[in-house]
């Protein structure tokens, strides 16, 4: 199998999953097929500790060690100083393939106390990328097929590593990062697990939804709780919306050691428009925009 091939089938799987999790994706997808449109994704967003990540690589290392020999190339930087973010998108070398947004928490930024428990949480991540796995990836980059075999353990141990590799947090330590950092707390929780995808208004094709404002009208009247207004206004390069985050049960560890279960947003699902810049779409991202979008995994207490 070729490496097109092996990256489709991680998408879909990824895509299945995030489906099943996030209601509002399935409610959009069989809207728009119902009327006769077609479901694409602009882009993912994942989100990543720059620390010692137990067995992990520090930050966007991790990704990148993945999607890149699969065909992806790093483009634009982003700096979030507010938010100790900072961010980097790539791009596929086919462009029916969706963009890739990897934001990493410069976790040495923060307050002693809140990088502390961070690093305590994720000491015992393990990594499921062997170094067979590299080896594979390699060969995929340089243009060389793989057997079927080989194909469907890749797959599994790629689809497997986008979840929380780490132990469940304690509560106690989700309470406090919370308050500096809810990025954070929504990381140490879902960790490698994809934070969005994100519907691809150009593509959508549907005669009554012919922009991201009408297609958020139509979400809103089937049912689906939408993000108050749009990121951007009408006719440039970049406008955003999304649906509200889904509230999902996590373990954690109580202060008396046992598990316990925590209410906890999980993921939205975006949608995106992309105007022309010099007689193309515009294809990377705008700050601002992304600020806002970030605090849309903020939980109801904050």
């Amino acid at each position: 199998m070729e490496k097109s091939q092996i990256l489709q089938a991680l998408l879909d799987r990824l895509w299945e999953k995030y489906r099943h999790r996030v209601s509002y994706a399935q409610k959009y997808t069989d809207l728009v097929i119902e009327k006769g449109g077609s479901v694409y994704n602009d882009h993912i967003a994942l989100r990543t500790f720059n620390t010692i990540t137990g067995e992990q690589p520090a930050g966007v290392d991790a990704i990148s060690r993945i999607i890149e020999p699969l065909g992806y190339v790093q483009k634009d930087q982003y700096i979030f100083t507010a938010k100790q973010l900072t961010a980097w998108h790539w791009e596929h070398e086919n462009d029916d393939f969706p963009k890739i947004f990897v934001s990493q928490l410069e976790v040495a930024q923060l307050s002693d106390e809140t990088a502390l428990l961070i690093n305590q949480s994720v000491d015992s991540a393990v990594d499921l990328i062997t170094e067979d796995d590299i080896t594979l990836l390699q060969k995929l980059a340089t243009g060389e097929d793989l057997d079927s075999e080989k194909t469907t353990t890749l797959i599994d141990n790629l689809y497997t590593f986008f979840n929380r590799q780490w132990n469940a947090p304690k509560r106690a330590a989700i309470e406090k990062v919370n308050e500096d950092s809810q990025y954070a707390a929504w990381t140490l929780l879902h960790g490698n697990s994809v934070n969005h995808f994100t519907a691809y208004i150009n593509k959508q094709n549907v005669s009554e939804w012919p922009d991201l404002q009408s297609t958020v009208d139509g979400l809103k009247e089937a049912g689906v709780p939408m993000k108050e207004g749009i990121e951007g206004e009408t006719g440039s390069k970049l406008i955003q919306s999304s649906t509200k985050a889904i509230m999902e049960t996590c373990e954690v560890i109580e202060n008396d050691g046992t598990i316990g279960q925590l209410e906890w947003t999980y993921a939205y699902y975006e949608l995106a428009e992309r105007g022309q810049v010099d007689g193309k779409l515009f294809q990377g991202f705008l700050g601002e925009q992304a600020t806002h979008l970030f605090d849309m995994t903020k939980t109801d207490s904050e």
